[in-house]
Order: structure tokens, then C-alpha cells, then sequence
């Protein structure tokens, strides 16, 4: 009993963090348009304003603020968007190139 109450919680452990890897986010309702917002003080020469995205939590759309980053050396920052794909929306997750 216990061995397979043990293999049964492994189970589930597994498919519970392989489903928040795989991070591909699809909505069926297109995102507000994106929130004005004051950037604070840059912190220094190094860093890189990201700005702040809605994000689907919960079954709504939720502001994420935007930050402050520290550039990658010799790299951009590329912006996360909603991408429409279809009938649906996706999230591409921001990115260094």
C-alpha cells in the first residue's frame, strides 16, 4: 500500500512541475492595452528597462510592473508580447539576444 501510494504522489509531483515548465500560455480573450507607467530611477548605466505585460492568472488578465535589469553583456532586450495565433492569444515570454 505504501509503495503504491508512494509511486501514485510521485506521479503527480512529476506532471504538476512538468506542467509549469512548459510555460506556453493560450487565452481565448485578447489582452487590455498595455498600462502607462513611470519608470522609477535607472539604478545604473547597466541596467535595462523592462517594461511591464499582462499576464493570465487565474483566469484573468493581471498587470505585471515593469523593472529594472541588468543589461546581459553585448545582448538586447527583446520584449515579451501576446501574440494572436489563430482564434487565440499566446504569451512569448521576453529575452536577451
Amino acid at each position: 500500500m505504501k509503495r503504491r501510494m508512494l509511486g501514485w504522489l510521485l506521479a503527480v509531483c512529476v506532471f504538476i512541475m512538468s506542467a509549469g515548465c512548459a510555460g506556453t500560455v493560450y487565452v481565448d480573450k485578447a489582452p487590455p492595452p498595455p498600462k502607462r507607467e513611470a519608470k522609477p530611477a535607472r539604478p545604473g548605466p547597466n541596467a535595462v528597462w523592462v517594461s511591464g505585460h499582462w499576464m493570465w492568472n487565474g483566469g484573468r488578465y493581471v498587470w505585471k510592473s515593469g523593472h529594472w535589469e541588468r543589461n546581459a553583456k553585448g545582448k538586447s532586450w527583446v520584449s515579451g508580447h501576446w501574440a494572436k495565433r489563430g482564434k487565440r492569444y499566446v504569451w512569448v515570454k521576453g529575452h536577451w539576444k
